[in-house]
């Protein structure tokens, strides 16, 4: 079994994704979480005149993804990265500006189902959930680290846990917790048997929230949206794919910033003489059809985001 075989993963709305690139200018599409290449792949096959430059900060998606788009030859590039490093990178590979970015914010499959990674409630293997391997911290500075006052702010803010306080308590008074099974039992007892019952897995909310904060996403997000809606041509696009409502909120509201630069009060005229250079492709997130969810469980809480740089003689005219 090929390295790209291996990291197999089914790309989220990849049909949307190909629909919003397929109006961008020629030149290069920013995937800012390459994963294995699924969505790479599918916006080269899309169009001739598109290159792919991909970021990502897990080594071993990085070597996948290279194996499995190196039929596309010079039409894709690497590097490994956070993704709020995206300038830098443009300017390692000589890109000035580009016709469009790509957020995919899910962690992919192959991360959730390799037990060594430590991502997973459901296989068992070490306290990790480290995006890049090899960075010092890991879930287990969170689990066995944070006090219970700070552990339960996470569990809240990052996964939107109601027994976030029960939660963080169990997990204190378990220590040192050094499997992630382990872990799963031991917030799985602290959630009313009732709430069990509903909403999935009952560990699932509080595994995100320590990826997330382990890795700092919802830290360096806001940044990186900014720069990417900054490095776009006119015509260009920037497409986020969330899963958690701390994501959309936060692109909700850099997409916002980034559509209204008026500073006058609502309800006077404007007189500031901003212009508008980005509009939202639409007024609300787009999500999964029916049809996917039911044949990849893992896209039910998708929300796909657009927006488009306003084309020069718009800006103008």
């Amino acid at each position: 079994m090929s390295v790209a075989d291996d990291f197999e993963h089914q790309p989220v709305m990849r049909d949307e994704i190909v629909d919003v690139f397929s109006t961008v200018p020629p030149g290069v599409v920013l995937d800012a979480t390459l994963g294995g290449g699924g969505h790479t792949e599918a916006i080269l096959e899309s169009r001739a005149d598109l290159r792919v430059l991909g970021i990502d900060r897990d080594h071993t998606a990085l070597k996948a993804a290279g194996a499995r788009l190196e039929r596309f030859g010079e039409r894709f590039a690497a590097a490994h990265a956070r993704f709020d490093a995206l300038r830098e990178v443009m300017d390692d590979h000589e890109v000035a500006e580009l016709s469009g970015a790509l957020f995919d914010l899910g962690v992919s499959s192959h991360q959730l189902d390799t037990a060594d990674r430590g991502f997973s409630y459901r296989h068992e293997g070490p306290v990790d959930m480290r995006m890049d391997s090899s960075g010092e911290w890991s879930a287990d500075d969170v689990v066995n680290g944070y006090d219970e006052d700070r552990l339960a702010d996470i569990i809240e803010r990052h996964g939107d846990e109601r027994f976030a306080r029960r939660i963080a308590r169990a997990i204190v008074a378990a220590r040192p917790i050094e499997r992630t099974t382990d872990l799963a039992e031991v917030v799985t007892a602290a959630i009313p048997a009732p709430a069990r019952r509903t909403g999935g897995h009952p560990a699932k909310r509080t595994f995100q929230a320590i990826r997330i904060e382990v890795n700092g996403e919802l830290d360096i997000l806001p940044s990186a949206i900014d720069r990417a809606v900054e490095a776009v041509a006119p015509g260009g696009r920037v497409a986020v794919l969330t899963y958690h409502s701390g994501e959309d909120r936060i692109v909700k509201d850099r997409f916002r910033e980034a559509t209204d630069r008026c500073v006058c009060p609502p309800e006077l005229p404007c007189i500031c003489g901003a212009v508008q250079t980005v509009r939202l492709v639409r007024g609300h997130a787009k999500r999964p059809s029916a049809d996917e969810v039911a044949g990849n469980r893992r896209a039910s809480s998708a929300r796909l985001r657009v927006v488009e740089r306003v084309a020069a003689e718009e800006e103008h005219g």
